[in-house]
């Protein structure tokens, strides 16, 4: 067995240097240079023994031990999961190497353990995965945060996501042609659709959910996203003298925006807002204003999910463990959110495909989804988070019409028997519609934290079965909310007696 630890020169350029000890095995019998493949596609060999290939350029993260395998047609690399296993390798690629039979005897073992550890790639997740061999009780050294929160999955903070791994896990699974999410939330699953070459439609009744998810899979033209981001940067450090300065932009008699903000953060604040129009991607810009905002509220460091009150203040900081003061100045912010922008789209903009996107700000319950292959969404939970009051401050600032009356299971409605019941009754009605748009062998994944057993018997009552339930541990949370808890992906199908 050839390993090889990637370093970053290889993961930048996408080449892997053979081993000296590895060549006997894999190249011996090679004239060098040559044309070759790799996981299938084109590569190239070089005199030195270095692998080059497109397909492995910014393909694993820096520190990743892969495992090299000879093939009929090629080369086979493999990333090797906690130094142990091969990450799930399906048994046809396996079974077609010219490896050795105790290589291949390895692999099988692993794919029929218990269980295997998927982190740093996915790509070998197939149609024929069996959903028994995956664990998804993925922990922070499995899946780091920097991974969990890769490109444009840190645009803007939003409580209530899922990761986009999961989504990843089982769109490689069912390989639908598209999905659809009818609780789109920040977008995860358009984007990673997207990255997949998968068509997509969200849907939210949230206006500020949909601008994030529109914003996080728009095409940009990324050299004048940088020109016009450089140059909104000048006028914020003042250096365009023949701009007006933020102190002359008219105050605001808007309630909120008065109680959260410091006079001089306010202001700054209002100067972004009045540029926006000059420029091409304003919806973009209204969102790194949102990011701004959020952390230029007069609230503790601490407390920025869920303040209560506005911190005027100095104050003891649980985060920083020493007296704290609140912020009276949006303009750090607003730079580096500006600078954060533009690096997590250009990085996404390398991977983003062509297929389509649709974003939809209705209600699920009544819109007349278009035919779809895959639902793939995490409904609100009953009771956890109010998703328009989570955004006060963009609503308040960009002036976004609100539909909060019309959230399921919102915080504010609590969580009592009544609050359970018309909760679950709103969740079938999204359900039962959105079957009338799913093809005739189409999936179901809906991920949960059903601590009240509300959709135990759901899937019977509006037509599906439930096929299986998966359930996986969430232990990586941070901040206030970094207590454990269990969610399960429930899988569902159309009830075979009631299709139409």
């Amino acid at each position: 067995m050839v390993t090889k630890i990637l370093k970053k020169m290889e993961i930048l350029k996408g080449f892997i240097q053979i081993p000296a000890k590895g060549r006997c095995e894999l190249i011996a019998d090679i004239h060098l240079p040559t044309q070759t493949q790799l996981n299938g596609k084109p590569a190239r060999l070089d005199k030195y023994g270095r692998l080059w290939s497109l397909y492995l350029k910014n393909k694993f993260s820096m520190g990743t031990e892969v495992e090299l395998i000879k093939t009929e047609k090629g080369f086979q690399v493999v990333p090797i999961l906690n130094t142990e296993i091969i990450s799930e390798v399906n048994q046809q690629t396996i079974a077609s190497a010219s490896v050795p039979k105790s290589s291949r005897a390895e692999a099988y073992r692993a794919l029929k353990g218990n269980s295997l550890k998927l982190t740093s790639s996915f790509e070998f997740v197939t149609p024929e995965t069996s959903l028994e061999t995956l664990d998804l009780n993925w922990r922070e050294k499995d899946l780091p945060e920097k991974l969990r929160t890769k490109h444009v999955h840190r645009l803007h903070p939003y409580l209530g996501k899922f990761i986009p791994q999961l989504v990843e896990v089982f769109l490689r699974k069912y390989s639908p042609k598209h999905v659809t999410d009818p609780f789109c939330g920040s977008g995860t699953t358009l984007v990673e659709a997207n990255v997949l070459g998968i068509d997509s439609l969200g849907c939210d009744i949230s206006a500020f959910n949909c601008l994030l998810s529109k914003v996080k899979t728009d095409r940009y033209d990324v050299i004048e996203l940088e020109s016009q981001m450089k140059h909104i940067l000048r006028r914020l450090r003042g250096k365009a003298s023949i701009y007006p300065s933020f102190k002359h932009v008219p105050d605001t008699s808007n309630e909120y925006l008065n109680n959260w903000y410091a006079p001089k953060a306010r202001r700054q604040l209002l100067y972004f807002l009045s540029l926006i129009p000059e420029y091409k991607y304003q919806d973009l810009l209204k969102v790194i204003l949102s990011r701004s905002a959020r952390s230029a509220r007069l609230t503790t460091h601490y407390d920025l999910d869920f303040p209560k009150k506005p911190q005027t203040e100095p104050y003891y900081c649980y985060k920083h463990r020493r007296i704290c003061k609140p912020t009276n100045d949006a303009l750090q912010f607003l730079r580096r959110y500006c600078i954060d922008s533009v690096k997590r789209i250009k990085e996404f903009s390398k991977i983003r495909t062509n297929s389509k996107v649709e974003i939809i700000n209705t209600d699920s319950r009544e819109y007349d989804f278009p035919k779809t292959d895959m639902v793939f969404t995490s409904p609100p939970y009953v009771g956890l988070i109010d998703y328009h009051r989570q955004h006060d401050y963009a609503y308040e600032l960009l002036g976004i019409e609100r539909k909060e009356e019309l959230e399921i299971g919102p915080a504010f409605k609590g969580k009592s028997k009544k609050a359970q019941k018309e909760y679950i009754t709103n969740i079938g009605k999204v359900f039962a519609n959105i079957r009338k748009s799913l093809n005739e062998n189409g999936v179901v994944a809906i991920v949960v934290n059903d601590r009240n057993k509300l959709y135990r018997n759901l899937a019977p009552k509006i037509g599906f079965v439930q096929e299986k339930s998966i359930k996986r541990q969430v232990n990586r949370r941070t901040g206030r909310r970094a207590n454990d808890f269990y969610e399960e992906v429930l899988i569902w199908r159309k009830d075979d007696e009631t299709r139409n």
